[in-house]
């Protein structure tokens, strides 16, 4: 007789007949005993197999995401340009999250954390942590909050009062005006009233300050987050930055763990190791003296993939059983279907079976179907196309009437496009793809380019050797010790064309026949007029960029690439005589022919 279907004969006695009908039935033969003393233990403990994936890990941590929403911006949450928000009739309904909650406990799970994006948005967030309160007689231990603290220090003691019992504040630097750089978004004064207010509160069981570290940007403060925990009994947990979709994740701006620890152990050499928790994502260190504790959280440079005994359920109803893979099963689907609790407990233990050992290395990790943070919770299958709502008025942060940093504000719809068109680099699912061209046939194709720098009348006699140019100038050397502008532009600009798949995600490497480029210095050309432009350039330079190639893709992205380029190094060559002055601009294709759309060319 197979282990799984022993075990379900045995958990058939229990139910039925209880640890009595287990012993008796224990009694026939030595295996029959050690299975049943298996059994026992599984009955008295109420773990569910559905938890325990291949690997033999049981996963009592249930990590719920209660909105994608958020009232931050951080850039390494959320992609710059905003992420499309789930329908409101896709996030789980209060009584949803309460039923799934419900069977997890009764499955095993012991702890619960709620997360967001930012879970203090969610309305009703009281009601919910007083009903996960109520699960404590199947088993619940504890119910914790991950939050950014901006609305938190009015709402805590409520929390607190309902059950809360863990809580997890995000503060990434102690710079108010950095802060607004990381977050895109004015708040931290709020932030530190709710980190006080909760080192001040008696009912949580623990405090924990989660900080990402991020190579030249905060960390310098390591030092000064480690002094937090001199005279405070907080744990400050120091996080390696981790690839998602849209955050421009680059390894050199990872601080790996142990390079933090290095730091700390110079400035504190009678630093020790602490116990961890078990399966704790923290190893925890501790300095003597020192009421508060440090942790690393190392995803990246050593994970803890072994002891992993996570599941995340994302705020539209889709199980996650690791943070980094992009796989989901939607559990709301079947609620809404009606599916019973058995048949939702065998789809959460198909899900965790096919959990991985470990997920995959720092630079293999998959960012292009997997969700931005913010929304593990994320963009989900649509039948709809993708349009964005208008932009707000951007607003700017000033320091001494001076912009720090101007704060764009963009929402996402999901609404249905009126004209019917849509964007070719979007999926069925709505995530991004590459065109699939395998069923065209290669043809001649070819596309032209142009595009202008406007620059001041010094930089063109130097570029065209007219006027009067005065070659003592330091600056007029320094352009002159770079070389011939217009060979290096164009150079610049056939490099760049062959790269263009290097630099556009989502473009086809294309073996290109050939490329020509050409920069031509112009009078008399004005650039269109821009509101607070105080005088108009008479000055430019010309770049014509056409590109050909026997494929079965157009090449008007490299053109456009090749036009781009060298534009830039035009500018880079320029820059000590004018660089405040130049302006790019007009940058378009003039002409395309092959393919199946039609050839156009640009009128003049």
């Amino acid at each position: 007789m197979s282990y799984q279907r022993s075990n379900w004969l045995y958990s058939a006695i229990s139910r039925k007949y209880g640890l009595a009908g287990l012993r008796y039935y224990s009694q026939k033969t030595p295996r029959a005993k050690a299975q049943s003393k298996i059994a026992q233990i599984d009955a008295q403990s109420q773990f569910s197999p559905a938890l325990i994936d291949s690997f033999h890990r049981r996963h009592d941590y249930l990590r719920i995401s209660l909105t994608e929403r958020c009232n931050l911006r951080c850039f390494y949450c959320m992609p710059s340009e905003g992420v499309e928000l789930s329908p409101a009739d896709h996030i789980l309904t209060d009584d949803e999250i309460i039923r799934l909650a419900n069977l997890f406990v009764r499955s095993g799970v012991t702890k619960i954390r709620l997360t967001g994006g930012e879970p203090t948005v969610r309305k009703g967030l009281d009601g919910i942590i007083r009903r996960l309160n109520e699960l404590r007689p199947l088993g619940l231990q504890s119910i914790g909050m991950t939050t950014n603290g901006i609305a938190l220090h009015r709402r805590l003691p409520l929390y607190i009062e309902n059950g809360l019992t863990h809580l997890n504040l995000s503060l990434d630097t102690l710079d108010p005006f950095k802060f607004e750089i990381m977050t895109r978004r004015p708040g931290h004064d709020a932030v530190l009233r709710s980190l006080s207010a909760a080192l001040y509160s008696q009912g949580l069981r623990s405090v924990k300050l989660n900080v990402v570290i991020i190579k030249g940007l905060n960390d310098s403060e390591v030092l000064d987050f480690v002094k937090l925990t001199t005279d405070q009994n907080i744990s400050v947990r120091f996080i390696e930055f981790m690839p998602f979709t849209g955050n421009k994740w680059d390894k050199a701006k990872m601080v790996p763990s142990s390079q933090l620890l290095d730091i700390i152990s110079r400035e504190y050499p009678s630093i020790i190791r602490a116990p961890d928790e078990l399966n704790d994502t923290a190893r925890s260190w501790k300095i003597p003296g020192h009421a508060g504790s440090l942790g690393f959280i190392s995803s990246m440079s050593d994970h803890f993939c072994s002891s992993c005994n996570r599941l995340r359920l994302t705020a539209d109803g889709q199980i996650k059983v690791c943070l980094f893979d992009a796989k989901e099963v939607s559990l709301r689907d079947e609620m809404r279907r009606g599916a019973s609790d058995r048949e939702l407990l065998n789809v959460i233990g198909r899900a965790v079976q096919g959990k991985q050992e470990k997920h995959a290395g720092m630079e293999d990790i998959d960012v292009i179907t997997n969700r931005p943070m913010i929304l593990i919770g994320g963009i989900q299958p649509r039948e709809s196309g993708v349009r964005s709502l208008p932009r707000l008025s951007a607003q700017s942060f000033l320091l001494n009437n001076t912009p720090l940093l101007p704060h764009i504000h963009r929402r996402w719809s999901s609404s249905s496009s009126q004209s019917g068109l849509r964007l070719t680099h979007i999926g069925s699912d709505g995530r991004p793809c590459m065109v699939d061209v395998s069923g065209k046939d290669a043809t001649k194709r070819s596309a032209t380019a142009s595009g202008r720098i406007y620059i001041p009348r010094s930089a063109y006699d130097l570029v065209t050797g007219s006027g009067n140019v005065d070659s003592t100038d330091e600056t007029i050397q320094k352009a002159r010790s770079k070389g011939d502008v217009m060979t290096v532009a164009q150079l610049a600009a056939i490099m760049g064309c062959k790269r263009t798949s290097d630099l556009i995600p989502l473009c086809h490497p294309i073996q290109i026949s050939n490329v020509s480029v050409a920069l031509t210095p112009e009078r008399d050309v004005h650039p269109v007029a821009q509101p607070g432009d105080e005088g108009a350039l008479e000055y430019s330079i010309k770049c014509t960029a056409t590109v050909t190639c026997e494929g079965k893709t157009g090449v008007e992205m490299e053109a456009l690439t090749a036009v781009s380029v060298g534009l830039l190094t035009v500018w880079d060559m320029l820059k000590a005589v004018a660089g405040k002055e130049m302006k790019i601009g007009e940058i378009i294709v003039a002409h395309k022919a092959g393919g199946k759309s039609v050839d156009f060319t640009r009128d003049p």
